[in-house]
């Protein structure tokens, strides 16, 4: 799954329609509805939307026939593999009716070519786990645990035998990591996995 890194926008005529998306990434429901509400038009003929974070998701046609604005909105971010992202469309009448299937095509391919121009972030589940090893084995699983992508050590506590680490790292990285660190330490090492 992939979110964007930031704000993007994309504009094309239809027909005679003005169709103006601006997509960004967005972490709640909440933020959703500011992002949408700031970037509205009141003087546009519709202002559509979608939007995902995760299994919740919600879509609005703003005036235009059901389903033929924002499912296909939906449909582009979902098309995309996105999550934590909020798609407007807004569009100002020309004249000419475009149909059912013409308002679809218009609002998913706006919805999706300005997806595809957006710079994109790969969305990573992580896990914290604790490694508690003593002074002698520190630096080096330090060291290798530093030099592994994606993990980041999040917290150090010491005491008088060694420290624990809180080890913040990829979930798929999870069993590799608990390997390397019990090989190194040649079992010295007491990792708490997550529940």
């Amino acid at each position: 799954m992939f979110s964007l890194e930031n704000v993007e926008t994309f504009s094309q005529e239809i027909r005679k329609s003005r169709f103006h998306a601006v997509a960004g990434p967005v972490a709640s429901e909440q933020a959703a509805r500011e992002f949408i509400a700031a970037h509205s038009d009141s003087g546009a003929t519709h202002n559509c939307w979608a939007w995902r974070m995760g299994q919740n998701y919600r879509f609005n046609d703003d005036g235009e026939p059901g389903g033929t604005a924002g499912k296909p909105i939906l449909q582009a971010i979902d098309g995309q593999s996105l999550d934590g992202v909020v798609v407007l469309v807004t569009r100002w009448f020309g004249g000419i009716l475009l149909g059912s299937g013409g308002l679809m095509r218009a609002y998913g391919g706006t919805a999706a070519s300005c997806l595809r121009a957006a710079a994109k972030v790969e969305l990573v589940a992580t896990v914290d786990v604790a490694i508690g090893c003593g002074f002698s084995d520190l630096a080096l699983v330090k060291a290798r645990l530093s030099a592994r992508a994606g993990v980041h050590i999040a917290g150090e506590t010491f005491g008088a035998e060694g420290a624990e680490l809180v080890v913040t790292l990829p979930e798929r990285e999870l069993q590799e990591t608990i390997r390397m660190v019990t090989d190194i330490t040649s079992g010295r090492a007491a990792i708490t996995p997550p529940d």
